[in-house]
């Protein structure tokens, strides 16, 4: 455990972060499986710039990797475009 004031509050910090992080994360997965899941491309097609904003986000405060996020884009706008 730790014994100074600082390390006990980087704990308390940490812990927080993680669980903020976590949620948008999550959030923003769970947008992009049911952007994945729609099947008409109008809808599809008005949830992608909201997904795109959502890894942008996610991708600018390092919660996931810039190239991570490059690469979801790039495959969700594949999907959209396929769709009839």
């Amino acid at each position: 455990m730790a014994n100074h004031k600082s390390s006990l509050k980087r704990i308390r910090q940490t812990a927080t972060r993680k669980q903020h992080n976590h949620y948008y994360a999550k959030t923003t997965r769970n947008a992009v499986r049911d952007l994945r899941a729609t099947t008409d491309k109008n809808e599809a097609a008005a949830q992608l710039p909201k997904v795109t904003s959502l890894l942008d986000k996610l991708a600018k405060r390092n919660i996931i990797h810039r190239n991570k996020a490059a690469n979801l884009k790039s495959k969700l706008a594949i999907y959209v475009n396929k769709l009839a």
